[in-house]
């Protein structure tokens, strides 16, 4: 970062995790302290999926994440960090709601919501046993996420789906200001498959909305085609 070591000292460090305290000189820190703004709240929407987008540049599979429980000037330093998050595990835990929503009786979708290496919230559709055509996997899977955290922003977090989010399903994360969308068969794909799709595209819906969601496709395509195969 161009910093000296010392107003970064590492924590922890592990082959797939490393550690901060940042304690550098901040501008955005110093510009709050002066408009009695709340870091906690500026610093999350300004900086977070920013970092992340320039992040995936390098490696979509590191995250980073910061502690707004451990946050200047609420505590002496700021707790950030680096992971990464093995997209391909991720995916397997979908799959497998995905067998017990067609064991169910239901459609045969799993999601799963992650972040760091917590799951927020992991689930399948339930619209066919529920007889509620909202009860999407991702819909599901969101709404157990923002119970857990008792909050309904997502930021930071990824959306893992079997088959690509529908537009309601997208809107959705991002009215739960998802950090990203991770799938494994596109809505096309599956249109062509014949399952029953509104062919709008997530990164449709997310362009037109305000705000910054990446998505990421063909996680275990293969895999999650052999759903319906």
């Amino acid at each position: 970062m161009g910093l000296p070591a010392d107003e970064l000292p590492v924590i922890s460090e592990t082959a797939d995790e490393i550690v901060w305290h940042s304690l550098n000189r901040c501008p955005t820190l110093e510009a709050a302290g002066r408009l009695c703004l709340d870091t906690r709240v500026i610093c999350r929407a300004a900086y977070e999926k920013s970092t992340q987008a320039f992040l995936s540049q390098l490696d979509p599979q590191l995250r980073f994440l910061r502690s707004y429980e451990e946050i200047r000037p609420y505590t002496e330093y700021c707790k950030e960090m680096i992971l990464r998050v093995d997209f391909e595990e991720m995916m397997l835990l979908a799959i497998t709601e995905a067998r017990v929503s067609r064991q169910e009786g239901n459609k045969g979708y799993g999601a799963l919501v992650v972040r760091g290496q917590e799951i927020l919230g992991k689930a399948h559709d339930t619209a066919v046993t529920e007889k509620d055509p909202s009860r999407h996997a991702e819909v599901n899977a969101i709404r157990q996420a923002v119970q857990a955290l008792g909050d309904g922003n997502l930021s930071g977090a990824i959306l893992f789906s079997t088959y690509e989010p529908c537009p309601m399903c997208s809107s959705l994360a991002v009215w739960a200001n998802i950090t990203s969308i991770v799938y494994g068969v596109s809505i096309e794909e599956t249109a062509k498959m014949g399952k029953s799709r509104i062919r709008v595209s997530a990164k449709e819906i997310i362009g037109q909305s305000p705000v910054m969601i990446e998505v990421i496709g063909d996680i275990l395509r293969d895999e999650c085609r052999c759903l319906y195969g």
